[in-house]
């Protein structure tokens, strides 16, 4: 009878312990990521909500957010912290009420090409007008006492600040609003004020930005 080559029965006993060392390298490696991915989500950044909304060109101060505690993950760093709202920020965009501030919406004063107006439509100011909403001002000249030209549109994109209602006999539904707009624009419309034009408010499609 031949004898049994030792190689040959010695060779299945190494492969079995490999195959076994390898399943035991895979068990640790898929706790270990189950453990990353869990620590990761309980991992947590305090930034900043708004609670108010806040239109371009204001100031946004510690007094307009709260702190919440948000797990980012690869976001980390997009939104604003406390740290961030330094003397002399202001919006560059409007900011809703109770949205987390992107660290993008913020800026400094000196670099605002946006300022805020006061005007008064002649009028009736639709309900859904309030802070945050985008609108339409337009202008009717005044040619006579009494005698208004054609109105055309004399700002094309401002945002609502605040908007104060007289609902009374007297006033006619007409509305003061404070409103943001380019400095660009602020020459025109505050000669169309000084002259007497006629100014109405037009809420524009998609109302809030």
């Amino acid at each position: 009878m031949t004898a049994p080559d030792p190689s040959r029965t010695r060779r299945p006993a190494i492969w079995s312990d490999a195959r076994f060392l390898l399943g035991i390298a895979l068990v640790v490696a898929s706790i270990a990521g189950v453990w990353f991915v869990v620590t990761s989500a309980r991992q947590t950044t305090p930034v900043v909500a708004v609670i108010r909304t806040i239109a371009p060109g204001e100031t946004v101060t510690a007094d307009d957010v709260r702190l919440v505690e948000v797990a980012l993950g690869p976001v980390d760093g997009v939104y604003a912290t406390q740290a961030d709202l330094a003397e002399g920020v202001v919006a560059t965009r409007t900011i809703s009420s109770g949205e987390l501030l992107p660290a993008e919406a913020i800026g400094s004063a000196d670099d605002t090409r946006t300022t805020s107006v006061v005007l008064r439509s002649a009028a009736d100011v639709p309900s859904s007008v309030a802070a945050g909403t985008v609108v339409e001002v337009w202008a009717a000249p005044l040619v006579e006492r009494g005698v208004y030209d054609a109105p055309r549109i004399l700002v094309a994109d401002a945002t609502v600040v605040a908007v104060t209602r007289d609902d009374s006999v007297m006033g006619g539904g007409a509305a003061a609003l404070e409103v943001v707009i380019a400095r660009s624009e602020v020459s025109d419309v505050l000669s169309a004020i000084a002259g007497e034009s006629a100014l109405s408010v037009v809420p524009t499609s998609g109302a809030r930005r």
